[in-house]
């Protein structure tokens, strides 16, 4: 399952919802919430462990227009572009969106 999150933060809720294999996007705002030191950085590293196989992204573009570098993510997040994301939602029949 492809998770497209938009909100931000993102709901504790919509975390535990991740399964093993599944794809986050942090997408617009919630890249706010994949820093380093942000209020999920403990929860994300927790829960990649959890669900091992799974992959957490964040949107290149939506980094940069909020003048983050990829340095200051949570260690482990993938910095992916455009082409990245609809090659994902193609890959993946199942997409589930959070605003």
């Amino acid at each position: 399952m492809l998770h497209l999150i938009f909100q931000s933060p993102p709901d504790t809720a919509v975390l535990e919802r991740i399964d093993s294999g599944d794809v986050v996007v942090f997408l617009e705002n919630a890249v706010l919430r994949a820093l380093q030191n942000s209020d999920i950085s403990d929860m994300s590293e927790a829960l990649a462990q959890k669900v091992g196989g799974s992959r957490f992204c964040v949107l290149s573009d939506d980094i940069a227009v909020r003048g983050i570098l990829p340095d200051e993510l949570i260690e482990g997040l993938e910095v992916i572009d455009y082409a990245d994301l609809v090659e994902l939602t193609v890959n993946n029949p199942v997409i589930q969106s959070w605003t």
